[in-house]
């Protein structure tokens, strides 16, 4: 991969990094191919390297894609206050980094938190994002109260964003192996983890419940580890991440989850606004996350509410939380198909 920082001399026929001036902060994006701009935002514990597999394939297909290491991850800034992380930051780099680009519009695409501030950006910047494209994360709107008050939690434990609200905690746990945090992670909430779990189930072992932290223990007490590695992950891409939260921490991606209460009080003034831009939704029928309460038929039900625009929506058997990574020749499909069928 090339590293180019001035705009007359990249070339663009294969992925190259370069930082680049955005919202007051220094944002790395990957970036390869020629055309119309496409976003590619990702979630948590991730990075840039998550969209590997679609960079090529958006690039063969016409398009620039680009894809940012997101604020306080990778070789991106990370700011250290807690505030600094809010929604309005969060879609503020991104239409920085539009106009460093100069790039008027763009099609953007997000996964669990990108997918999150994919919505959002769309929903409050229609001007600048023509469209949106969400893998694995539903627009959920703004509930009736702060989004921690209504997290279930027990005597004996709490939910894993409760956990993470406490400043040092969570970070001093996910920091001391990152490569079996991001192994724990990955593999937990796959196609291949949630097949696992509901064995597990079937056979009547011992299992905690999906999403909950023991008060007297910790979110990795039990690592969901795998024999073996899944086919569409490898030993290099473990080190890959590894290697980055070895570098970085975990303190700015669990900031993201530090505001979800701020960013409640935030949005409140857009209460009730639709997304009004052309929109997929791409999701695994084994994701964790979509069969948590209400369950996958009535997120989907509810996105078409809210998303009046929502033009297609794919489900992806056996696959899990993980989509472009699980799936990738699908969900890069998925999106170069939508894409073309925008209007000009």
């Amino acid at each position: 991969m090339t590293n180019n920082n001035r705009h007359g001399e990249r070339n663009l026929s294969a992925p190259s990094q370069r930082l680049v001036e955005s919202n007051g902060i220094r944002l790395n994006i990957t970036e390869q191919g020629n055309g119309p701009p496409v976003l590619l935002c990702h979630g948590f514990p991730e990075s840039w390297y998550s969209w590997r597999h679609q960079i090529a394939a958006l690039a063969e297909a016409g398009f620039h894609a680009v894809a940012p290491d997101m604020r306080g991850y990778g070789k991106s800034d990370r700011p250290e206050a807690i505030d600094q992380y809010t929604i309005f930051h969060l879609i503020g780099d991104l239409v920085g980094l539009l106009d460093a680009l100069e790039a008027p519009t763009a099609v953007i695409v997000g996964h669990d938190w990108g997918a999150q501030i994919a919505w959002q950006a769309a929903r409050l910047r229609p001007d600048r994002f023509r469209a949106v494209a969400s893998l694995s994360m539903p627009l959920r709107p703004r509930g009736p109260a702060r989004p921690t008050s209504m997290m279930p939690q027990t005597a004996d434990a709490q939910f894993y964003q409760l956990y993470f609200q406490e400043p040092g905690v969570a970070e001093a746990e996910m920091e001391r192996d990152p490569r079996i945090t991001v192994l724990s992670s990955l593999y937990g909430i796959s196609g291949e983890g949630a097949a696992a779990f509901r064995a597990a189930v079937a056979r009547g072992d011992k299992v905690g419940t999906p999403g909950m932290v023991p008060r007297n223990g910790s979110w990795l007490r039990e690592p969901v580890l795998p024999p073996t590695l899944p086919a569409w992950l490898t030993d290099a891409d473990i080190d890959f991440y590894a290697g980055e939260f070895k570098r970085t921490g975990f303190r700015g991606p669990l900031n993201y989850y530090r505001n979800l209460d701020r960013n409640w009080e935030l949005m409140a003034a857009f209460t009730g606004v639709t997304v009004k831009v052309p929109a997929l939704f791409v999701a695994g029928d084994h994701d964790m996350v979509m069969a948590a309460p209400p369950g996958i038929e009535q997120h989907i039900a509810n996105l078409r509410q809210f998303v009046p625009t929502l033009r297609d929506v794919r489900i992806l058997p056996g696959c899990g939380h993980w989509t472009q990574q699980e799936r990738p020749g699908e969900v890069s499909a998925a999106i170069i198909d939508f894409i073309r069928g925008l209007p000009d």
